[in-house]
């Protein structure tokens, strides 16, 4: 299956094409960075949870394939977070001042931000080379900031919709039962005694 990482990574990459065409073509609507910065930002957290769902999938099935592209998901949903962003500071001058005023004084704003932070070293060491320098216990322990990472990201989603709550909630939702499938598939399960 080397097919598998290519199409995940080009299937990946396509809504960046729609989203320059439309805001070529002036598609975006009366306000295309609110538009522009709404859709990165679903592809971040969505794809987050793409990649949070790969686990979950093979302990419940036994395919090898979902472990292939965790690593594609996660970049990808990086990739996506960094544009979010960029698009945020394009909307306001690139101006780091008010930049580090929004993070300290808006909550929502914060949290987004923080989840951005710990998604950096995360793609910083998705190669193998990090694994084998790291070592995989401190390369795995480093890795689950990908669940503080996604769970503000879903918080982030929340406190920014300002009506209709169900689609953040029902994001939680999968996040929560994603987190209670992995504990309960590698919680330990006791021996039984031998009798005597």
């Amino acid at each position: 299956m080397g097919w598998l990482v290519p199409a995940v990574t080009v299937g990946g990459l396509l809504p960046v094409a729609v989203l320059v065409w439309d805001a070529y073509t002036g598609a975006l609507g009366a306000n295309p960075i609110q538009r522009a910065t709404l859709q990165t930002g679903l592809l971040t957290l969505a794809l987050l949870v793409a990649s949070l769902a790969c686990t979950p999938l093979r302990l419940l099935t036994g395919w090898t394939w979902p472990a292939r592209i965790r690593k594609a998901l996660g970049l990808l949903a990086f990739g996506y977070a960094a544009l979010h962003f960029l698009i945020y500071l394009f909307d306001h001058g690139f101006s780091l001042g008010l930049m580090l005023e929004d993070v300290l004084e808006r909550p929502f704003v914060t949290v987004g931000f923080t989840a951005l932070l710990l998604l950096v070293p995360l793609a910083l060491t998705s190669g193998r080379n990090s694994v084998k320098r790291l070592g995989f216990q401190r390369w795995t322990r480093l890795h689950q900031l990908v669940y503080l990472a996604v769970a503000l990201g879903a918080l982030h989603y929340y406190w920014g919709v300002k009506q209709d709550h169900t689609p953040p909630l029902i994001y939680a939702g999968v996040i929560a039962a994603l987190f209670a499938v992995r504990f309960l598939k590698r919680r330990p399960t006791r021996k039984k005694a031998s009798p005597t």
